[in-house]
């Protein structure tokens, strides 16, 4: 059994505005079954994105060992789940990524990978992709934008360059192609303090341009707004957008988009093996149903019923459509 973290935040103030919003509709965030399992390998990652909640970055040190790896795996063994989400940081800077792929990929019917494309695509990674297509995993690529200027003022220069290459490799592997099986979904994330646009326009044009301009296919796009976490919020902050922005998520709240949230059927388990609510949580440092649980203290599953942790930047997954 691990040891408890502390457990100190200086945003951690209940009851908070969307604890508020839930109590004035009536409503309740509490788990449902919880079917998939979202591992965090690691911070590590080959870009600095303006919009990262979680801060990744290529100076980061927080990566997940293949021992907690392996509790992780020993935990999800005895209780299946549907869907192992393998997300970072970019998940492919993790040394021992191959080892993790295969080991949790043996774990469950459905594995998602996800790139930010350019490390996909960089560092002699080819053997990931083949690794990727031959477990039929599916891949969800981040693409900000498919403006050139917009994608590398957000992610870096040459980044766009980089993931359009990438993207034409993974077709030419049969990924986004039909009848394949072979799964290829986009990401798309404003690159200012804007929401989200229409998820269907913004599937249109990015596939009618990809098509056009690069020969480039892929099955669905989900177009969602960045959470006021991390190097984002410190962005907001710095550019006095942050109260606005804010406003913008609340006033959007959605109470119908409350039981598509992803906290409902998922749990996020960071590299160090504790366990979240979601990926933003653990951003937020705001642990599962914030009790600091590791994967060696579970026996079962989250049980149906439990508490959701929450705070303001549960906007996010609840504005408009929602974020699911």
């Amino acid at each position: 059994m691990a040891g408890k973290k502390p457990y100190v935040h200086e945003m951690d103030t209940e009851p908070t505005g969307f604890f508020r919003t839930l109590v004035r509709h009536g409503l309740q965030l509490t788990r449902g079954d919880t079917q998939i399992l979202q591992v965090n390998v690691g911070l590590l990652c080959n870009q600095t994105c303006g919009h990262c909640h979680l801060n990744a970055g290529p100076g980061k040190t927080e990566v997940m060992t293949r021992q907690t790896a392996d509790q992780i795996a020993d935990w999800a063994g005895r209780v299946p789940f549907e869907t192992i989400d393998i997300t970072g940081g970019a998940p492919e800077m993790n040394p021992d990524i191959v080892y993790l792929v295969e080991t949790f990929a043996a774990l469950a019917p459905k594995l998602i990978f996800r790139s930010n494309l350019s490390a996909l695509n960089s560092g002699g990674r080819e053997h990931l992709m083949d690794l990727l297509k031959g477990l039929e995993a599916t891949i969800v690529a981040s693409l900000a934008s498919i403006n050139a200027s917009q994608a590398d003022a957000q992610r870096g220069d040459g980044v766009f360059r980089a993931s359009i290459a990438a993207l034409k490799k993974l077709n030419t592997l049969g990924y986004g192609q039909p009848g394949t099986g072979l799964e290829l979904n986009l990401v798309s994330n404003p690159t200012g303090a804007f929401m989200a646009a229409d998820q269907t326009q913004t599937e249109k044009r990015f596939r009618q341009m990809l098509e056009r301009k690069w020969g480039i296919s892929f099955n669905h796009l989900f177009s969602f707004s960045n959470a006021p976490l991390g190097r984002f919020r410190r962005w907001l902050e710095r550019s006095g957008n942050l109260s606005a922005y804010l406003k913008k998520l609340a006033d959007g709240f959605n109470p119908c988009a409350l039981d598509g949230v992803m906290c409902r059927t998922l749990v996020s388990v960071s590299w160090d093996g504790y366990l979240y609510d979601c990926d933003f949580n653990l951003a937020r440092g705001l642990p599962l149903g914030r009790n600091w649980v590791h994967v060696t203290d579970m026996t079962g599953r989250p049980a149906r019923g439990n508490p959701i942790a929450t705070a303001d930047h549960c906007y996010t997954c609840t504005a408009g459509t929602g974020f699911t």
